[in-house]
């Protein structure tokens, strides 16, 4: 298992379209990926689930990858985050 800080940095959050990215890079891997916002952790493959947790600018997230594929799966999602979703 390895994990990572990341904070929101687009300004709109992760609305719609950043969540169906996130969801699409996250289906990729071979490996099970949850996004973590306090309490609350979630599956990164789900877009239900991506788009409840209401992660707003700013927001300070933790990946976690666990499986075959774990740390290219955090690198992925991480540049995503890092990117701003090609938002901005």
């Amino acid at each position: 298992m390895v994990f990572q800080e990341v904070t929101i940095k687009n300004r709109a959050g992760i609305h719609a379209r950043p969540a169906s990215m996130l969801v699409q890079k996250a289906s990729q891997f071979d490996a099970e990926i949850y996004i973590q916002k306090e309490n609350d952790k979630i599956n990164a493959k789900s877009i239900m689930g991506v788009l409840a947790l209401g992660a707003t600018y700013k927001t300070k997230l933790q990946i976690i990858t666990e499986g075959e594929e774990e740390q290219q799966a955090l690198e992925a999602i991480v540049e995503l985050f890092e990117n701003r979703f090609e938002e901005e």
